[in-house]
């Protein structure tokens, strides 16, 4: 990455406990968002789940357009759109309404999804990867103007065309966790948005199939490597765990109620306690030295350039967030960028 600049982007959690205020987390999320501006990060993102039990979820494209106004100069996206889940014209419409909104700068990040009781609510049964694929090719064609006729579980086109087309079609970031779905996003995506739950050498590997997958197909080296982490530093290791662990704990928890560990690498599991789970460079936790040496060994073994961490898990008090948020800005990310020119340029002799 010796030509690509490092950034930072803050992913907004969205999910709160049930007996949370969602007026107030809203004012949380925009707070998060006018520290992140202040303090350099270049881009803000929000995922997407539906029947969040046992959390309060957010829909990520409204919380997006909310907050956009307090993002102005940030790249604002969808980290992730269940696109399998959803109708491709909407998809398409919100994209280029969000687009507008952040006046070119957003990316719309998609993903396949893995949960029984998302796909069981929105009828979507087999056949599950061919309309991934299938809805994916129509939001680009839509996007890029064309006028599209397609079909499968839930749409039938006959010669459309949005009549909002971006002046420039945003970039497609595609999440995946399984070999297979890496593949997928090599193939289909402009980048594969790494996701925070495998250990450091499982994406090592991993990140030399989607290479080797992107060559196979003739497609050029990606732009851009985006990885999604959970970050927590504070002064020391132990204050940084002791903060992050009720709450990143009982995300966690239900990650593997919802199926998530499911879906790694058949090499990985989420079924840890949760001092092995903070293991292998999965988590970013610690002082600004250590999350700095965590977040270096990602730049070193994926060629990583654009960090998109999430500092808050539901239930977590919004100074923890902002004051991890300063310090990853302030002293890792100084230390970081440090550290690669040092690596890039050695000192001759």
């Amino acid at each position: 990455m010796a030509d690509r600049e490092l950034r930072l982007g803050i992913f907004l959690s969205g999910q709160h406990p049930a007996e949370a205020s969602a007026p107030a987390a809203v004012r949380e999320h925009l707070e998060q968002v006018e520290a992140a501006r202040e303090l350099g990060f270049s881009s803000v993102w929000a995922g997407q789940h539906f029947l969040s039990h046992p959390f309060q979820m957010f829909q990520s494209v409204p919380l997006l357009a909310r907050v956009s106004a307090a993002a102005e100069g940030m790249t604002v996206g969808t980290a992730v759109l269940l696109l399998t889940l959803l109708n491709p014209v909407e998809v398409a419409e919100n994209a280029a309404t969000l687009h507008a909104l952040a006046a070119g700068r957003f990316v719309l990040g998609v993903g396949f999804g893995y949960r029984a009781v998302e796909n069981a609510a929105f009828g979507v049964g087999r056949g599950r990867s061919d309309l991934f694929e299938r809805k994916l090719e129509v939001v680009k064609r839509l996007l890029a103007g064309d006028v599209v006729s397609s079909g499968g579980d839930g749409f039938e086109l006959s010669e459309a065309r949005l009549a909002m087309v971006p002046e420039r079609p945003p970039s497609v970031w595609i999440a995946a966790n399984s070999d297979k779905a890496v593949r997928r996003a090599a193939r289909l995506g402009d980048a594969w948005f790494v996701n925070p739950h495998t250990r450091l050498e499982e994406l090592e590997r991993q990140m030399q199939l989607f290479r080797a997958e992107r060559r196979e197909h003739r497609r050029p080296e990606a732009a851009t490597t985006p990885v999604l982490k959970e970050v927590c530093v504070a002064a020391s290791d132990e204050e940084a765990v002791e903060i992050a662990r009720p709450y990143l704990k009982n995300k966690y928890d239900a990650y593997v109620d919802w199926g998530q560990s499911d879906v790694l690498p058949k090499t990985d599991t989420l079924r840890r306690e949760f001092d092995e789970l903070t293991a292998g460079g999965r988590f970013v936790l610690g002082s600004p030295e250590t999350c700095a040496a965590i977040l270096g060994e990602h730049i070193e073994r994926l060629g990583a350039d654009h960090f998109v961490c999430r500092f808050q898990w539901p239930g977590m008090p919004q100074h923890h967030v902002i004051e991890s948020m300063r310090l990853l800005a302030r002293e890792v990310l100084p230390a970081l960028r440090a550290r690669n020119q040092v690596e890039e340029k050695p000192l001759s002799g």
